[in-house]
């Protein structure tokens, strides 16, 4: 947490990586060694099974450990340098033990103008930690995130990655207190509830929980546009009919010159 008075750090302090000579439980290798095959087969190329391998990681380790690093990389072929790089490249790659929720409060400039600065600081002053910062209970991480692409929806907070809509200080604080408290929380879209990130993290590894389906995908204020569009009977042009003079026509003429 940033010192009384100081300004906020928006920059994502993170550790660095640290090499670690304990190895996985047996069996816990057993389950990592073959959901990894699985998900290497979907490759032409191994090394491009990277992320979805860090994600397992993850879902075992709650963050990117040492010994998930050389694990990576023996499966793949590559250095733990390589690995190392990537790991230390993406944000939702943790160099650090993370919280069972992470809550990303969105503070880019829509969001931000419509509250989002405003809940970020109370929820962090309501639970005492900042920003990559994690409860003492390990139960939740608080994260300033640039953009969680559901502007339609500002201010947008989330639950690893579900989406809370349209919130205020006041409903984002009280969503901290549930997942602390351990109630189930259900997103604005999506799945039914907001699963744990060990749980998520899998999903990330490209292994599906059957919960992608519920609830609402796209609600009413990011359809208004298709709305007016079928209303005004607008389509997309059909890319076929363009030629090599572009689509303005043989004659390169547009509509204002006719």
């Amino acid at each position: 947490m940033s010192e009384a008075g100081a300004a906020p750090d928006p920059v994502h302090r993170q550790t660095p990586l640290h090499a670690s000579d304990q190895p996985y439980d047996a069996h816990v290798l057993a389950q990592l060694d073959a959901d990894a095959a699985l998900i290497i087969a979907r490759y032409p190329e191994r090394r491009s099974a990277l992320l979805p391998l860090l994600h397992l990681v993850q879902s075992v380790d709650g963050f990117v450990t040492g010994r998930g690093v050389n694990w990576c990389a023996e499966k793949l072929e590559l250095t733990a340098a390589e690995v190392s790089g990537v790991a230390t490249f993406y944000t939702q790659y943790k160099r650090h033990p993370n919280g069972d929720y992470t809550v990303g409060v969105c503070t880019n400039t829509l969001c931000a103008i419509m509250g989002g600065d405003e809940i970020f600081e109370r929820v962090s002053d309501h639970l005492g930690i900042g920003h990559d910062e994690t409860t003492e209970d390990g139960k939740v991480t608080l994260e300033r995130v640039e953009c969680n692409a559901a502007c339609d929806y500002a201010p947008v907070v989330m639950v690893n990655w579900e989406f809370f809509d349209n919130q205020t200080p006041q409903s984002a604080t009280a969503l901290v207190d549930d997942l602390r408290a351990g109630n189930e929380v259900t997103p604005t879209r999506g799945a039914s509830r907001a699963c744990a990130f060990k749980h998520t993290e899998r999903v990330l590894a490209g292994f599906p929980d059957g919960l992608a389906d519920e609830g609402v995908g796209a609600g009413p204020a990011s359809l208004e546009g298709l709305k007016v569009a079928h209303q005004r009977g607008w389509t997309a042009p059909d890319p076929g009919a363009d030629d090599d003079h572009g689509p303005e026509g043989a004659d390169g003429a547009g509509e204002a010159e006719r």
